[in-house]
């Protein structure tokens, strides 16, 4: 039997981390395969498997589990932060929302939480919606508004 260079990292053939991650060796084959679990140490039956393997097969296991695609694994597994979901609006439910008055009888209302805005990016969005408003050739804020003339 072959050992890490590590004493300390356990180190498995793949029937063993199998029955540790109780999965057939077929799924933690094709888990390698698609690339969700890293490719073991040596070749055939001489491969060898560590904690880092366990590890990546008991989360797989967990999140496919509760409904998550593999490709979606795959994204949190490689990093990916996963999304917050929103919370449903229930009565008496309490939200925080930003109001732009952008004119006299124009308002946008913008719940960061839910749309999932940074503050920068709340900033830069009032900024835009602003230029576009100028852009449309609006009257700037406070000024007396234009009636159009019948001719």
């Amino acid at each position: 039997m072959t050992r890490p260079s590590d004493p300390s990292e356990p180190d498995y053939p793949l029937a063993d981390l199998c029955v540790l991650a109780d999965l057939p060796p077929r799924t933690v084959r094709y888990y390698v395969q698609l690339g969700l679990v890293d490719r073991p140490r040596g070749e055939t039956r001489a491969a060898r498997y560590g904690a880092r393997h366990l590890e990546q097969l008991l989360l797989i296991k967990k999140w496919t589990a509760a409904g998550v695609s593999l490709e979606r694994i795959g994204a949190l597994l490689r990093g990916e932060p996963p999304p917050v979901p929103p919370r449903p609006r229930t009565l008496g439910s309490v939200t925080v929302c930003s109001h732009l008055a952008v004119a006299d009888g124009i308002e946008v209302v913008i719940d960061p939480a839910r749309a999932g805005l940074t503050p920068e990016q709340v900033r830069a969005f009032v900024k835009g919606v602003m230029a576009a408003f100028a852009a449309v050739g609006a009257p700037p804020p406070g000024a007396a508004p234009q009636t159009e003339r019948q001719p």
